[in-house]
């Protein structure tokens, strides 16, 4: 009798025990996507671009790739593993088509600005007002997540664009922030040692704008190293591609994030630090024009629709919902009290945004 009561004992303690990880062993994964369009995401390639030689060099190459019948076939050819496995087991939001509508607070609907709204929860016209240098006078979730005893050291960022540790503010945060052409530092791994040596080889398009690979696997080596709960990834190339007008490439990175977002969601399915812990949360930071046609080229407050943007997350106790087709309005400030509810933590009475659902 005495070693069967001590086996409940261990077996409700077990349950317990599991019960108290799940609460308070919580990871975040907060993924940007610069630029990329909610009409591309839900309805693949534009039949007004993916032809036009003024955006496109290898029209028949391009239309062989992502070209299809329908919508529904084309963005599946474009963003495969969000139509064929987030739509499954989490939730894309942001199509208007259906009423499902994500929209920036800011009005600026340019980076700076919208990196802002979504790591602090709050828009800020009055000071947040160009993509410069500027170190952010407002305190992101990676800074308080930080500044907690749970957080300390659990926190990292890593982007395409190097305005990043200025968004951050990495020096008052004491966030670790990899961003533009930075190397990775410190007790180096085999694979980040040949990420610095090959980020000097291949040359960036761009002067202030690396290529996504080099951010995905810095991200991707940190996390299998460092096992960090909060992590903030901003790809880039997206944006930059279309500002450039290539549409060709534009596509082409598009689709090949969505192979690294894969790629992150099968690491954490294998590593038991993340496995059935984690919650990935995947948005942009402004979205870009439609009409006139040349306007998908850029953003800003005088380009209409440019503050029109999406959201997609799925993991650990996200309801599975697919595709969101019933009228909504969502905002990018909300994300952040959304994660700091994820974690646990205290929504501050300056954050704007409130917690989703």
């Amino acid at each position: 009798m005495k070693n069967k009561i001590l086996l409940l004992i261990a077996a409700f303690a077990a349950i317990f025990n599991i019960q108290a990880q799940s609460a308070d062993d919580t990871k975040v994964i907060l993924i940007t996507l610069d630029g990329f369009r909610w009409q591309e995401l839900f309805t693949g390639a534009d039949s007004l671009l993916v032809g036009n030689k003024d955006y496109v060099h290898e029209v028949d190459m391009l239309k062989e790739a992502f070209w299809k019948d329908t919508p529904a076939e084309r963005r599946v050819a474009l963003m495969p593993f969000f139509w064929n496995q987030v739509e499954k087991m989490g939730q894309i939001h942001g199509n208007r088509n259906l009423g499902s509508k994500v929209n920036l607070t800011n009005s600026m609907w340019f980076s700076y600005p919208g990196y802002n709204e979504i790591l602090t929860g709050t828009a800020d016209d009055a000071r947040i007002r160009s993509n410069d240098k500027m170190q952010n006078p407002n305190t992101t979730i990676l800074e308080r997540f930080n500044n907690t005893s749970e957080g300390k050291g659990k926190v990292a960022a890593f982007g395409s664009w190097d305005v990043f540790p200025f968004i951050v503010n990495e020096k008052r945060s004491g966030v670790p922030v990899n961003a533009g052409f930075e190397v990775a530092t410190g007790d180096l791994t085999e694979k980040e040692q040949f990420l610095n040596e090959l980020q000097d080889q291949i040359p960036s398009p761009w002067g202030s704008v690396r290529l996504d690979a080099f951010t995905h696997h810095y991200a991707l080596e940190h996390m299998k190293k460092e096992h960090p709960k909060l992590v903030f990834i901003s790809y880039g190339e997206t944006d930059d591609f279309a500002h450039d007008g290539d549409y060709q490439a534009y596509l082409k990175s598009a689709h090949n994030t969505d192979a690294l977002i894969k790629d992150l969601w099968e690491f954490t399915q294998q590593d038991d630090y993340y496995k059935d812990q984690t919650v990935f949360m995947i948005t942009t930071d402004h979205g870009r024009g439609t009409q006139p046609l040349d306007t998908w080229r850029g953003h800003g407050r005088d380009v209409k629709g440019a503050g029109q943007v999406w959201f997609v997350t799925f993991g650990k106790d996200v309801e599975a919902m697919g595709e969101v087709k019933q009228d909504e309005q969502l905002y990018s400030n909300q994300f952040a009290p959304t994660i700091l509810k994820i974690l646990g933590q205290p929504i501050p009475k300056e954050i704007k945004g409130t917690p989703l659902k």
